[in-house]
């Protein structure tokens, strides 16, 4: 993900630019030596830094970690060994333990570039650019990869500052695009940069997305850290972070999750207005959903009907209510009333199962026969395994094909691939309605063995379509009349003309193609 999404999590980075913070006159961006210690202990700890750096070298950061916490254990006071012993973490993606490691280690040597350098690195990456600017300036500036560090800080700024204005005025696009692009720059591990991302793809009804980074803002290691003092639209970080996660858990049916978080943010920010309306919405669209529930329940479903739109005053996009209406609509035989509740589901939340299922049974009861098909095809590459879904597919696509005047006598649910044997069938086959295709194989080919499984599969899947094979050594005569001299070889047809020819194909691409003229026959 550019912003935030799979990396956020403390990905480890590149070798190279572990160390990218430490900002020190004549230094290396490799661990420091640790200073030395007592003469008793000298030589062992000398040791143990070395092999701990030559395992860093080599990106075995694990292997690093072990050796520094020993250095740690044999010298607690020394910076370097601090230093040293952070550099494994962030190779580790410990980013809070890092944190913490090299805020010790500028409180043990204020001195200490390095250290001041490495903190001001992870302050990038979580996002604390005042503080990262304030250990920038400690550290120093003389190596020629301190423009880049600064530079690296300045993006990150301005794209925030611009996400931040973008949210105010509801520019979504600008937002998100503005928080991708300060994530890419460094900050990869912000929570507020990630609660942000979460809140721009939500209203921009990308819920999954939106969904996923919540997930990937909840993964990263920083509830020790402290705070960052930033307000958006009044609203205490803390707090919108977690108003972001009610409103996603909100979309996705997660209501006493999302009246829970909603109440911690409350309790972080009180008396922030904009946080008191939120908490009040999501608690009204909890009761009503309830309300809704119960009354469906019992068999009121008018009453149901009254309740979730109650709750959709207060959160117009919510897939979810909209579905529940749906569904009392159905009950009540009101069709156009459901189809037009799914497709305000379906418009935020595009894969909606059961809004899909609901609209698919309702374009039914309309006899709208090709909107039918189109959604249970779409249900049926999502649910291969559901013989519900593939029984209504089948009865939609029979009624379809009864509604324009077809043949539908050679339809069969969950139908077998039919043998062709002789010149006559296959003028038949070719020349029947819909869509027919002609598998040639052979049975000791090997790759006839290995795509004919799948062939059944795809004729389970599709029965609209006939399919028919022809073992190319037992009928060689249907072979030379479609000119069939490599298998396997696959035709497809279509009232009568033939509509691609594939010799020898991926499954994927005969797949891609059934399921081509599956639908372009569906259309109206």
């Amino acid at each position: 993900m550019r912003g935030g999404g799979g990396s956020a999590g403390g990905a480890t980075p590149a070798r190279t630019s572990i160390d990218a913070a430490p900002l020190h006159s004549s230094s290396s961006r490799s661990p420091a030596s640790c200073p030395a210690p007592p003469p008793a202990s000298s030589s062992g700890l000398q040791e143990i830094t070395r092999t701990g750096n030559e395992w860093y070298k080599k990106g075995r950061y694990g292997e690093a970690l072990r050796h520094y916490d020993r250095a740690v254990a044999l010298c607690p006071d020394s910076a370097a060994c601090r230093s040293n012993r952070a550099a494994a973490l962030i190779g580790l993606g410990r980013l809070a333990e890092a944190f913490r490691e090299c805020e010790e280690a500028v409180r043990l040597d204020p001195a200490s570039g390095r250290a001041h350098g490495r903190l001001a690195g992870l302050c990038v990456r979580l996002g604390m650019v005042d503080k990262a600017r304030m250990h920038f300036t400690l550290a120093g500036s003389v190596n020629p990869s301190d423009h880049a560090e600064w530079q690296k800080l300045h993006e990150v700024e301005s794209h925030q500052g611009r996400c931040m204005d973008a949210r105010k005025i509801g520019d979504w696009k600008s937002a998100l695009r503005e928080v991708d692009a300060a994530i890419a720059n460094g900050a990869d591990s912000s929570q507020l940069l990630l609660a942000l991302r979460s809140e721009a793809l939500l209203r921009l009804h990308k819920l999954e997305e939106a969904d996923s980074t919540i997930t990937s803002l909840l993964k990263l290691d920083n509830a020790s850290l402290p705070s960052i003092p930033t307000k958006l639209s009044g609203m205490a970080s803390d707090s919108y972070m977690l108003i972001v996660q009610a409103q996603v858990n909100m979309a996705f049916g997660r209501f006493d999750s999302a009246v829970q978080l909603a109440e911690k943010a409350r309790l972080i920010d009180r008396g922030n207005s904009e946080v008191e309306v939120i908490v009040n919405n999501v608690r009204l669209v909890a009761m009503a959903r309830t309300q809704g529930n119960d009354l469906f329940k019992a068999g009121k479903f008018a009453e149901a009907s009254i309740a979730y739109g109650e709750g959709l005053k207060y959160d117009p996009s919510n897939p979810v209510l909209y579905c529940n209406r749906a569904a009392c609509w159905s009950k009540l035989g009101r069709w156009v009333k459901a189809v037009e509740d799914c497709n305000e589901a379906l418009r935020v939340q595009p894969n909606y199962t059961k809004a899909l299922l609901r609209r698919a049974a309702s374009y039914a009861k309309l006899e709208h026969w090709a909107d039918c098909v189109r959604d249970y095809e779409v249900l049926r590459k999502d649910l291969p395994g559901d013989t519900e879904v593939a029984e209504s597919l089948f009865r939609a696509q029979v009624a379809l094909k009864t509604a324009r005047g077809e043949e539908v006598s050679n339809m069969k649910f969950g139908g077998e691939v039919e043998a062709v044997t002789s010149l006559e069938q296959l003028r038949d086959a070719i020349h029947s309605p819909g869509v027919s295709v002609l598998y040639f194989m052979a049975t000791i080919n090997q790759q006839c063995a290995q795509i004919s499984p799948s062939v059944d599969s795809l004729c389970s899947e599709c029965p609209s379509v006939n399919f028919l094979k022809v073992n190319v050594d037992e009928s060689p005569m249907v072979a030379r009349a479609e000119n069939v001299r490599v298998v396997p070889t696959f035709k497809i047809y279509k009232d009568g003309t033939r509509v691609k020819e594939m010799i020898c194909p991926s499954l994927q691409v005969l797949r891609y193609s059934v399921r081509h003229y599956v639908v372009s026959s569906s259309s109206v």
